[in-house]
Formats: C-alpha cells, structure tokens, sequence
C-alpha cells in the first residue's frame, strides 16, 4: 500500500482546497476498448483515491456519454461531500441535431442539471467549458454560468485549452460586465508538451487562474511507456497523428533526462514527471488519469518525490516552448 500523503493546496485565487492532484475520470467508461470498462474497478480505484486523501475529481458529461459521471457519482455517494470538489465540462456532442453541443445558454443549463442528476448531487463545484465555442458569443456563455453561480448549481467556473487572446477576452468580459470569472484553466501540460508556457500559462499566472493540467504523462510516454525500437504500426499512434508526432527527437532526449534521474532516486519515469510538474509554480493540481489501482500508487507516490533545479533544468533542456501548435487551439 502507498503510504504517500496526500497535501492540499487552494485553487487559483480562490480559497477553495483541493489536493494536489486531482483524479480524471475520463478513463471510467464503455466508450473505447483501452478504457475500464469494470464499474467495479472504476469503483475501487475511486475509493482508494478517497482513502489516500484525494478529494478533487474531474469528469465531463462527453465522457462516454455521461457514464463517467454516474460511475464517479455512485463511487463518491458515501463520501463526504463538504470535503469533495467535483467537477465536470461542458461543450461537447450529447446528441444529434439542434442544440446538442456548444456553448449555448439552454445547451449550458440543460447539461448541467443533467450533469447534477448523473453525478447525485445538488451542486457542482467547479463548472468548466471545455472548449472555446466560436458559434456564441462569450457574453451569452458567462450569462449562463454566472446564473448556475446565482441558482447555487455551480460554485466556481473554469475553462479549458484555447488560445491566449481568447481567455484573455473572457476574463475582460467578466470583469467589465459583472459576470462571473474564471478561476481555473485546465491546459495540456507536461514535460514533453510545453507549448502552454508560451500561451495561457502567462496568462494564469497574472490573473491568478489555478492551473490543472490534462495529460500530465503525455498519454504514457512520459511513463515509459514506450521504447524507441517500438513498432508504431499498431495501436493509437498507428492512427492519430499527434500521438504519432510525440516520437520526436527531443521528446525522447526528455525522457532520457526522466528516466536517469528517476533511476538515482530510485523512482519511476512517472512519478519523476509528475514531481517536475507539481514543481511548477503556475500548477496546482495536475488531472491524472490511472486505469489500474497501481497507477494510482504510483501517481500518489509522486508527492514524495522532490527535484533540485538541476534535475528541473535537465528534464527542461531539450524543448523550446512555443505556439502556435497547429491543430490545438
């Protein structure tokens, strides 16, 4: 058993504790073969994560169609829920025709109060766009948040990847009209993936928006998952381009940098990765996403796990941040 103890931290600005990782559910569900598709699995690893002290949990209503929501609702029923933050986006197709996806003010408020019913809670703690939607206007997306704030249905609202200037238009929006702020951005953001440290992440930081990335291991690279004689002709790289274009030169010189440091302290890739991204001063709570009760171990273990600035500046070295990315606005 991990004996690692989970610590808090606020979120953002705000005065609200979450650990210092938080659980993403988007792994809990029938939607694709790779994911856990035992509720009884998803069950325990989820109460596991209870037992270790996590209290911050991420879903979305997209997440196989509304399966991850009932499955972390059912999972968290007995906890107690003064102490959880559950939080869940909205942007994404729900079903076809008019009015099933986007950032709409009935599209907003119909999801949520579907949201509420899958997860059996009367509230959500966190409410975040998951995407930008360039089809409304923002000012009809923060009026809909802002009256879910106002109902007591939602606590906080945050958003999701998109480009500076756009997050910077929302966070203007709110503050000159009266509406209801941002408090957190959830980013793609790892070692290998740090494009955001030239966009949003400057952002955050002045605005004092909490950070909480997604894909905190790059999909598995960062775990080791991978090796450089691998045969890429089968699986997801065979077939996503972006997973494909992650086998980069000086990605795998990060992960060398990973993998040596994680030897010498007697650690794992992972848990060397997320410790580099918990040492981030802009992160608060990066979204990990274990498919086995020991991932989660081994993510928990991360917290123990502290790097010099040299050991930082190595794993650091070989990328040069910068945006655009094609293809990730």
């Amino acid at each position: 058993m991990n004996d690692s103890t989970v610590t808090y931290t606020t979120l953002g600005s705000t005065g609200l504790d979450v650990s210092e990782l938080c659980l993403g559910t988007m792994n809990f569900g029938s939607a694709e073969p790779w994911m856990v598709n035992d509720e009884d699995e998803s069950r325990r690893i989820l109460e596991r994560a209870l037992d270790l002290g996590i209290n911050f949990f991420d879903t979305a209503n997209a997440y196989s169609n509304g399966e991850s929501e009932r499955i972390l609702g059912d999972a968290v029923d007995s906890a107690r829920r003064d102490e959880l933050v559950l939080a869940s986006k909205v942007y994404f197709d729900m079903h076809d025709g008019p009015n099933g996806s986007g950032l709409s003010k009935k599209h907003i408020i119909d999801q949520c109060h579907a949201t509420l019913d899958r997860l059996g809670v009367d509230y959500l703690d966190l409410y975040q766009i998951h995407r930008w939607d360039d089809d409304t206007p923002i000012e009809e997306t923060l009026d809909a948040l802002t009256y879910l704030v106002d109902e007591g249905l939602v606590r906080y609202i945050g958003a999701s990847t998109m480009a500076n200037w756009k997050f910077q238009k929302a966070l203007y929006t709110a503050d000159v009209e009266g509406y209801e702020r941002f408090v957190s951005m959830q980013p793609e953001y790892n070692a290998v993936d740090r494009h955001e440290e030239a966009n949003l992440l400057p952002v955050c930081e002045m605005e004092g928006v909490g950070v909480i990335p997604w894909s905190p291991l790059a999909g598995g690279f960062l775990a080791g998952k991978y090796d450089r004689d691998d045969d890429l002709s089968e699986g997801r790289a065979s077939t996503d381009e972006y997973t494909a274009n992650r086998f980069s030169d000086e990605n795998w010189a990060v992960l060398d940098e990973v993998q040596a440091i994680a030897d010498a302290k007697d650690a794992t890739p992972a848990q060397v990765s997320l410790a580099w991204l918990c040492q981030q001063d802009v992160v608060d709570a990066p979204i990990i996403g274990p498919r086995t009760m020991d991932h989660l171990e081994e993510n928990v273990g991360a917290l123990d796990v502290d790097l010099t600035d040299e050991e930082c500046a190595r794993i650091e070295a070989p990328k040069q941040p910068q945006w655009p990315v094609e293809g990730k606005d």
